[in-house]
C-alpha cells in the first residue's frame, strides 16, 4: 500500500500589468484545480510599491496556502513538480520574459513547503521564463524557504494574513513577528491592503477607503 502524505505549501503571487487582482483570482482558482492540490486559505490582497525598478505600475500580491498530497514521492521531488505546474500557470497567464524586477502579467513563488529546507538545481521545467534573458535567473536554484521571504514585506504581510506563527525551518521568528520587524522600517503605505478574499465569489472585494 502507498503512503500518502500531504504538505502544507504557500505561494506568494504578484501581478502588475493588465487587471492585477483578476488575474492573481484566476491563478488561485487554477491552483486549486491542479493535480492532488487543495486551496486551503487565500490571503487579503495587497498593493505593494514596485521593488528594484520603481519606475512600474503598484503591484498587487498575495498569498496562497496549498494542500499538496505527495503520496510517496520524495519532498524535493514533489516540490519540484509543483514548481514546474506552477511556470505553466504563469505562460498561460501571459508571462513574458522581461528584466529583472520588471512588470509582470504573473509571478508566482514557492515560499514555504512543509517543515523541508530545500537547495537543488531547478529542471528546465521549473525555471524562471526568465531564464534565457537573465544570467542570474538561468543559474538560479529552489531555495526553500524562499530565500528573500524574511526581507519582503509585500510577502510577509500576505503570508502573515495565513501563518502568523509559523516559524519557517531555519527561522528564529514566527511570520508575523518578522512581518512587524520589516514593516516598522518600510516607509508608510508601501504595503496596504487592497481588498479581502470573497470564498464565494472567488475573487476579492475591493477594501473600503475609509
Amino acid at each position: 500500500m502507498s503512503r500518502r502524505r500531504s504538505i502544507r505549501a504557500y505561494i506568494g503571487l504578484g501581478a502588475n500589468l493588465g487587471d492585477p487582482a483578476r488575474t492573481l483570482a484566476t491563478a488561485v482558482q487554477a491552483m486549486d484545480q491542479l493535480p492532488r492540490t487543495v486551496v486551503r486559505g487565500v490571503s487579503r490582497l495587497y498593493a505593494t510599491t514596485p521593488w528594484g525598478v520603481t519606475e512600474q505600475p503598484e503591484f498587487r500580491n498575495a498569498v496562497v496556502g496549498l494542500d499538496v498530497d505527495i503520496g510517496a514521492q520524495e519532498p524535493t521531488d514533489a516540490a519540484l513538480a509543483l514548481l514546474g505546474r506552477l511556470k505553466v500557470l504563469e505562460r498561460d497567464a501571459g508571462r513574458r520574459q522581461r528584466r529583472r524586477w520588471g512588470p509582470r502579467e504573473l509571478d508566482l513563488d514557492l515560499l514555504i513547503f512543509g517543515r523541508e529546507r530545500i537547495s537543488v538545481e531547478r529542471p528546465p521545467g521549473a525555471r524562471s521564463i526568465d531564464a534565457d534573458v537573465d544570467p542570474a535567473k538561468a543559474a538560479k536554484r529552489l531555495e526553500v524557504p524562499h530565500r528573500d521571504l524574511g526581507e519582503r514585506l509585500f510577502v510577509l504581510a500576505p503570508l502573515a494574513d495565513l501563518a502568523p506563527r509559523l516559524v519557517p525551518p531555519g527561522w528564529s521568528q514566527t511570520v508575523g513577528t518578522r512581518a512587524s520587524v520589516v514593516a516598522a522600517a518600510e516607509p508608510p503605505g508601501s504595503v496596504r491592503v487592497a481588498g479581502t478574499w470573497d470564498p464565494i465569489r472567488r475573487s476579492w472585494r475591493r477594501a473600503s477607503s475609509r
